[in-house]
């Protein structure tokens, strides 16, 4: 029971300081769409960099890489590589360019609305299937949060599944509900440098559990060789590209490329990338050692994982093993906090995308408080539909998370990132690709395409919706001069 008292009080304590946070927010929150969503471009260099990463990683930094590196040695280490660039890249080519075109656009608050801007229509299109695409890839995310929450429940409190689901899924619920994007915001702000810590610590402690030769037969040329230039199922080359592929993904990601949008200036964007880098490269290396050593150091206690889904609790395992119960309930909570970050900011886009971008373009007139009322609905709404959708306790938080990885990859990342580079690019070549996009990851998934090729849907949907719209583009009208004069202004502000 002292044993468990610790756990528990540590793990409250920061459960209750969070949930506060919510609160406080909720209360400097204005009664504004801007406010409420964009926090009205307000967020500094530091929060800005540490609320995207934390969001961006989640539960999936935790539980997925770690389990399968330890399932699979270094073939996790693609998968890192390519989010290490991916994270590189986004940084570098979208951040500051999105800032300044968003607001260049219609000072646009999220990402349907500023594509609609960014085509001076005003047609619904694009923002119903912006709005569309937003809602079914993000139902997957968010399940992927509330099983890893129960998972995670679970293993602390010996809680069943399907209860630790709806727990779980109120305390998210709660702030986000709340406090909108400031409080999402801040929450992961001081989230992400317990997350950053946490992370750190796991592995260190278990490295020096372990002896010289056990750390040295990680090295061996064999084992090397055998893990990170094969693959379970055969595919050698698919493995791998699927593996880096994971970097397409962060153009598309909306609850990131908000954050891009709601940055003080677009001079700031150069601290928050480093900031951001430094943070993405050393947990990224923590996570894949907490599986590689972990495996070692579990299999001398005799416990071996077999499959993903029981490999993907090793560093809840190694938490409760090796430290004591006060700082145990620390790191677990550091699971928690890596969950809230990415399942509210995703909660809070899908209300933005529901409100503001689907009622919204069908009611003349919304009031900013019945819009934060009817987004708040939404995303108590949303949260039911992924509960149903993680109800079952096997499913595995990586399989979530890829599916709705790719699906965002596919249909956002293409359209954003020639939106930001591109002049010519027009209205009927973005539909098209977009579609094209979603689609093509459905059918990829839905006809298990993978166990032929090798290849994640991310990667060839990825460019089938870039040269969708490209020659669509080519063929169609060239867009208006205003449409081009404001490109070129935006250009010149970054």
């Amino acid at each position: 029971m002292e044993e468990n008292l610790g756990i528990y009080v540590s793990f409250f304590t920061y459960a209750v300081a969070i949930l506060g946070i919510g609160l406080y927010f909720c209360w400097k929150t204005k009664n504004n769409m801007s406010s409420f969503f964009l926090g009205e471009r307000q967020m500094n260099p530091w929060v800005t960099a540490l609320s995207a990463q934390a969001s961006d990683m989640s539960a999936w930094l935790f539980m997925s890489l770690p389990g399968a590196a330890c399932l699979f040695g270094y073939q996790a280490l693609w998968i890192a590589l390519g989010l290490a660039i991916g994270t590189y890249l986004n940084w570098k080519i979208v951040a500051r360019r999105l800032r300044s075109f968003s607001y260049c656009f219609g000072d646009a608050i999220t990402v349907p609305e500023y594509l609609q801007h960014r085509f001076q229509t005003n047609s619904l299109a694009i923002r119903l299937i912006c709005s569309s695409i937003i809602l079914v890839f993000f139902l997957l995310y968010v399940a992927s949060g509330f099983s890893a929450e129960a998972k995670l429940f679970e293993e602390l409190f010996g809680m069943s599944y399907r209860p630790a689901l709806f727990l779980g899924a109120f305390i998210i619920v709660f702030y986000t509900f709340f406090g909108g994007f400031l409080a999402v915001s801040w929450t992961d702000f001081y989230q992400s440098i317990l997350m950053f810590f946490a992370l750190l610590i796991v592995p260190i402690m278990v490295f020096f559990q372990l002896t010289g030769a056990d750390v040295a037969s990680l090295f061996e040329a064999n084992y090397v060789k055998e893990t990170l230039f094969s693959t379970q199922d055969g595919h050698t080359w698919g493995g791998i590209i699927s593996g880096l592929g994971w970097g397409l993904g962060y153009f598309g990601m909306p609850h990131i490329l908000v954050r891009f949008m709601a940055i003080r200036s677009a001079s700031e964007v150069r601290r928050s990338r480093i900031i951001a880098l430094v943070w993405v490269y050393l947990t990224l290396f923590a996570a894949l050692a907490i599986g590689l050593l972990g495996q070692i150091y579990l299999s001398q206690q005799g416990i071996i994982y077999e499959n993903q889904a029981a490999a993907e609790r090793i560093f809840m395992r190694l938490s409760s093993m090796l430290f004591n119960p006060w700082l145990a309930g620390v790191l677990f909570s550091a699971i928690l906090a890596a969950i809230m970050s990415t399942v509210a900011s995703q909660l809070l886009v899908v209300g933005s995308a529901m409100v503001n971008d689907i009622y919204a373009a069908f009611t003349e007139q919304v009031s900013d408080r019945r819009a934060m009322w009817l987004s708040r609905c939404s995303v108590l709404l949303v949260t039911l539909i992924a509960i149903a959708i993680a109800w079952f306790p096997d499913s595995t938080v990586m399989g979530f998370v890829s599916y709705a990885w790719a699906g965002f990859g596919a249909t956002f990342a293409p359209v954003i990132l020639l939106s930001l580079v591109w002049k010519r690019l027009t209205l009927r070549g973005s539909l098209c690709g977009m579609v094209v996009g979603a689609l093509s990851v459905i059918a990829w998934e839905s006809f298990h395409v993978y166990e032929i090729t090798g290849l994640s849907a991310i990667v060839p949907c990825f460019f089938f919706s870039a040269l969708v719209i490209v020659i669509v583009s080519l063929c169609d009208q060239a867009p208006d001069k205003g449409i081009v004069e404001t490109f070129m202004q935006a250009k010149q502000l970054q």
